[in-house]
């Protein structure tokens, strides 16, 4: 399942304590008869805060509106099943980074009709097996006869990541992996990061598993091995996801997010600032990434 690996990297987000509460919908107060006041300014984002894509994109949209005068909360919920309900149900306005057209499709058959698509802001989320850049493999299908090279081993993550069961289930089998003495060596993502990082600096040849969007595609000097038989699974986007009536309520943030759009460099730096760089402070984090991208978010007002 192409979200549950990329976006499970806990250990560069352990120290994050950011849980707050949801901010109450329905006010009892005075006979007004509709009118919500300063609830009409504030905005409950909802993240697996485990997943750092919708960690760092969260953290952004939060400096961003917050410098318009909204008030931005942003909630941590374990799992994508109680996010989705409470999307749908209203508790939570905005999952800033969803995985609605593969990843997440079975929420989106459920809740759907409940939610708004606000849009895109990434198109190439995908699960990879990557290779350094001055190595010779182009694809999968090359790797069949360099068992020998390079000890037989495709350096993993974690034994229960999707990536993980995408390339013990689909790829080493499609791709006759297997009887070519090939094995999926699993760790942790840190420790694969490790490996990439070592064998970088030395120039040695290393296979490992990679997805996008992930800050080590813009950091180590990678390549996506081809897929030709599409056994890692199609690419998705990266959605904007808001309750029913969100575009009404704050159409001038529902047209911000619509124009959102990310690529690889910018993904990548975004993360880094996030994640590795200021794993206790993510709000220095965008501000560090702002910093070099005034223009990006000028252009979300059109």
């Amino acid at each position: 399942m192409i979200g549950t690996t990329g976006k499970r990297i806990g250990a560069a987000t352990a120290a994050l304590t950011l849980t707050l509460s949801i901010t109450a919908c329905a006010s009892e107060d005075g006979a007004s008869g509709g009118s919500e006041s300063e609830t009409d300014k504030t905005i409950t984002l909802g993240i697996i805060p485990s997943w750092t894509d919708g960690l760092s994109t969260a953290h952004l949209w939060k400096n961003i509106l917050e410098e318009d005068g909204y008030t931005v909360e942003i909630e941590e919920i374990n799992d994508a099943a109680p996010l989705y309900t409470g999307l749908a149900e209203g508790d939570i306005d905005v999952y800033p980074s969803a995985w609605p057209e593969v990843t997440h499709k079975s929420y989106m058959d459920e809740y759907g009709d409940d939610i708004e698509d606000l849009g895109a802001y990434y198109d190439n989320a995908k699960l990879t097996m990557a290779v350094p850049e001055y190595s010779d493999l182009q694809s999968i299908e090359d790797l069949v006869g360099k068992s020998g090279d390079y000890d037989g081993k495709i350096i993993g993550i974690e034994a229960g990541a999707g990536l993980t069961k995408a390339v013990q289930e689909q790829v080493i089998p499609q791709y006759g992996l297997d009887k070519d003495g090939w094995e999926l060596q699993t760790s942790s993502t840190q420790a694969m990061l490790s490996v990439l990082e070592e064998s970088v600096a030395n120039e040695e040849d290393v296979v490992v598993t990679l997805w996008r969007p992930f800050w080590a595609n813009n950091e180590f000097p990678v390549r996506d091995l081809e897929d030709p038989k599409g056994a890692l699974g199609e690419p998705e986007g990266l959605h904007e996801l808001a309750t029913s009536g969100f575009s009404e309520e704050f159409p001038e943030v529902a047209e911000m997010m619509g124009n959102a759009k990310m690529d690889d460099a910018q993904y990548g730096t975004l993360e880094d600032q996030v994640v590795n760089q200021n794993p206790d402070d993510p709000a220095a984090g965008v501000e560090a990434w702002i910093a070099d991208n005034q223009d990006w978010v000028d252009a979300l007002k059109g």
